[in-house]
């Protein structure tokens, strides 16, 4: 692979444009739009349910009631982790998906684990979790440190063990996720290339702030909208530390992610409330024109400037990985 033709955005750039132009289709009435999730024919709603925020709520009765009604809403694509929670995320969401609700869900967790052994060892407590005898996504968590990518590639790495569920049926699709380092995105895409590997997605931070900084929408998402890879946006809000700094509003920072080339934005809903503004913001998008983008990106540019609202790129305070090194294996 020619990391320089790899690396070129001129031509990425022109089919973020038409796939944007494409994904604001207006949506049937009441309903919650659904794209392409990259090149391997699924579709997924225009807005994600978050599974860390479920396992935070206090009353699992009322976490089950959100997961249910996001799914009875329209919502199809569900987030979750084997880290999450202590795992409670994983298991609130298996209790949810019984009665039916499982065949309504494109269903997706993570890993942490970087050996083969571990890799393989947190997805089947992943699948006892969630009730489930497959994962319809899975993909490898906190990609954040610059030797990551070379882990899961090595021999008797994570990524042995999760093609091998693959092929066994435990496991659909692959990707991998991370919130530090665009440039890290990047050299795992490029370890994956050298592998003759293409994920089928790529989750990162995509708000009104990572335009300014270190930005993922600048470096990463032209590569991946050229190679057909599917695109989470998580953090639309920064995990409320955007909110906090008053340059925008929640429907603001939804609609500013879905506007790009996004296959879905996640959102963390702990409350029905937030999951109602979260299926309204869906319901009513429509593709911002680019005065409506400037005049947004305008608005968070001085607060955005130095990272200091996301923090999951200049601290340590996002990585659970970091905090607990041995769920690497």
């Amino acid at each position: 692979m020619d990391r320089r033709r790899f690396l070129q955005t001129a031509v990425a750039t022109s089919l973020m444009t038409s796939l944007s132009k494409k994904f604001s289709q207006a949506a049937e009435s009441g309903s919650v739009p659904r794209r392409e999730l990259g090149r391997t024919g699924e579709k997924v709603s225009i807005v994600g349910l978050g599974g860390y925020h479920i396992g935070m709520q206090s009353d699992e009765q009322e976490s089950i009631r959100i997961i249910r009604s996001a799914l009875d809403a329209g919502i199809n694509f569900l987030d979750n982790c084997w880290d999450y929670n202590e795992g409670q995320s994983e298991v609130r969401m298996g209790k949810a998906l019984r009665d039916g609700y499982r065949q309504k869900a494109f269903l997706m967790t993570k890993i942490d684990g970087r050996t083969k052994q571990m890799a393989a060892k947190q997805l089947e407590e992943s699948l006892k979790r969630l009730q489930t005898d497959h994962i319809d996504l899975l993909q490898f968590h906190e990609v954040i440190r610059d030797n990551d990518p070379e882990r899961i590639f090595a021999e008797g790495g994570g990524m042995e063990a999760v093609l091998e569920a693959k092929k066994a049926g435990k496991v659909r699709y692959v990707g991998f996720t991370g919130h530090k380092s665009p440039g890290i995105h990047l050299k795992m895409l490029n370890t994956a290339f050298a592998h003759n590997f293409t994920f089928d997605s790529v989750q990162m931070p995509l708000n009104v702030m990572d335009v300014h900084f270190d930005s993922f929408e600048k470096k990463v998402l032209p590569v991946l909208v050229e190679h057909k890879i599917g695109v989470f946006g998580v953090k639309p809000m920064g995990d409320k530390l955007i909110l906090i700094s008053k340059t925008a509003t929640p429907v603001e920072c939804l609609h500013y992610a879905m506007n790009l080339p996004t296959s879905v934005v996640i959102t963390g809903c702990d409350s029905m409330q937030i999951l109602d503004q979260a299926l309204n913001a869906a319901r009513k998008f429509k593709q911002m024109d680019s005065s409506e983008v400037a005049a947004l990106l305008g608005k968070t540019a001085m607060a955005a400037k130095n990272g200091q609202f996301e923090l999951y790129k200049t601290t340590h305070n996002f990585d659970g990985t970091y905090q607990n090194p041995q769920w690497l294996g």
